[in-house]
């Protein structure tokens, strides 16, 4: 397999955005290899194609990665997600997926156009001379930061990947089919470079002598911090994943944000909850996150698709008490002049002038502010809400209940007037659970399902026996699905990639 074939190699860091605090792009055109990698400017255009990669560069594919397909692989596939239609989404919302799910294609390459960006960016800002030392090796270590984030997604996806680099641009079997790297190789090369990453750069970008201004939503110490611990998280590595997450919280960067519904809004595109983002801003540099999010026959949200949304099952467990109840379309009088709710059980026939929604739609990337077709949306895919949490499960996994593990949890109820855990209620098993179960309402649809429920053993277990209540068939089956099928498109072109196992 010609590798520049799989990761879509592309030399070029052309019509990108800053990640400047207002959100206007600034577009660099006819950068190569070749005229480009000269200057200062030259170099921040390279290593904002990189962020660009987070959603899509470009209005033509603005729904890819963390635009709204990733979501597709780590939440409609399990406990909590629901499609209502067929095709790729519906094929993961039942369990039923294959090597040929566009899906699984699509995030694929989204992950690996990421990367090729990174490893050009790296290659080439190394060898420049009007770029002071000082300034390459901020750029290199945000690059750094971005590709590892997106091997981490790849491992948790696919588990074995082709582990390329910077150092594969100068190889003279660049071209030459290679099999898949060992998850254990992969996270130990992204250990050694989060570190590294960490090692430079800042805590934020307040009066940044590169970049200016306030810059948010650039890779951080914290961003770097907060990734490798939950490369630990997913390794069960328990003591490393305390020790970082207090080096984070010590930081003194991050705090909760006051409402949960308010964390989502539109026109909050950052805040201190925020450790690591992916920024949009509506129609220039948007997504298509509210198409995907927002409810059908809406009277305010309109012209949407309801095709990511939560199952009814999910949305039951949330307390009456808890805001975060609130952050869905639980109950709508629809513009098709139907009432829009719950049925009252399973398979009941609704009355005259009422509609039973066969999921429901949630309102996080999908509020009343929105007008635009490619809406502006930040997505959170790291924040401070998933270090106190991850903190707390691993500090349970240590020594069981303490009372620091269970004020870590209920800072985040705490903020969702959800109800408090109380120490004595609990021993490691059952908090392990409560745990699990505030991960699920926390950070529905934030891209942390599946491998929460892969880390906890618990995949299997919740995500049959919602779909056996329902009256559908138990898919699951593990350990083989702990990971996805390779995209049969790139088992065509490498067959180290092979499916024969999974």
């Amino acid at each position: 397999m010609k590798k520049y074939t799989i990761l879509l190699l592309l030399l070029t860091a052309g019509a990108q955005f800053s990640c400047n605090e207002d959100l206007d792009p600034t577009v660099y055109s006819n950068l190569t290899n070749i005229n480009g990698y000269k200057t200062k400017s030259d170099a921040i255009a390279a290593v904002n194609s990189i962020y660009g990669r987070l959603k899509g560069p470009s209005v033509s594919d603005n729904f890819s990665y963390w635009a709204t397909r990733h979501f597709a692989l780590t939440d409609i596939a399990t406990d909590l997600g629901h499609c209502q239609y067929g095709g790729d989404p519906g094929q993961l919302s039942l369990g039923t997926w294959n090597s040929t799910n566009g899906l699984l294609s699509e995030d694929w390459n989204a992950m690996y156009k990421l990367i090729s960006n990174a490893n050009t960016a790296i290659f080439y800002i190394n060898q420049m001379q009007e770029v002071s030392s000082s300034d390459k090796t901020q750029f290199i270590a945000e690059a750094r930061f971005l590709r590892a984030s997106a091997y981490m997604d790849l491992t948790d996806s696919w588990g074995p990947v082709i582990l390329i680099t910077e150092a594969d641009l100068a190889n003279p079997d660049y071209l030459a089919q290679t099999p898949p790297t060992s998850v254990e190789a992969i996270d130990a090369f992204l250990i050694k470079e989060l570190n590294d990453a960490a090692a430079v750069l800042p805590v934020n970008y307040q009066d940044n002598p590169i970049y200016g201004g306030n810059d948010v939503g650039r890779a951080t110490k914290g961003a770097a911090l907060t990734l490798l611990a939950k490369l630990y998280l997913r390794a069960h590595d328990w003591q490393k994943v305390a020790t970082l997450t207090q080096q984070v919280m010590n930081l003194g960067q991050y705090s909760l944000y006051p409402s949960y519904s308010g964390l989502f809004k539109e026109s909050n595109k950052w805040c201190s909850e925020n450790i690591f983002s992916s920024l949009s801003d509506a129609n220039t540099n948007g997504t298509e996150l509210l198409n995907h999010f927002g409810p059908i026959d809406h009277p305010v949200v309109e012209n949407r698709w309801q095709y990511y949304t939560v199952n009814w099952d999910f949305y039951n467990t949330f307390g009456n008490e808890d805001d975060r109840k609130q952050c869905f379309f639980p109950e709508f009088m629809g513009t098709d002049k139907l009432l829009h709710k719950q049925a009252p059980s399973l398979g009941a026939e609704p009355p005259a002038g009422v509609f039973y929604m066969p999921d429901v739609s949630t309102r996080k990337y999908a509020d009343d502010e929105t007008t635009t077709y490619y809406d502006g949306h930040s997505v959170n895919i790291l924040r401070y809400a998933d270090v106190l949490l991850s903190r707390a499960e691993a500090l349970n996994e240590i020594s069981g209940p303490t009372i620091e593990a269970i004020d870590l949890i209920n800072q985040v109820k705490g903020r969702s007037h959800a109800k408090l855990l109380v120490l004595a209620d609990y021993n490691q098993s059952t908090l392990r659970d409560a745990i699990l179960q505030e991960r699920g309402w926390e950070l529905f649809y934030e891209g942390k399902r599946r491998q929460d429920l892969i880390r906890m053993n618990k995949f299997d277990v919740l995500v049959n026996a919602y779909h056996l209540r329902v009256g559908e068939t138990a898919q699951i089956k593990m350990p083989q699905n702990k990971y996805y099928t390779y995209p049969q498109s790139q088992v065509d072109l490498n067959p180290n990639l092979s499916n024969a196992n999974r």
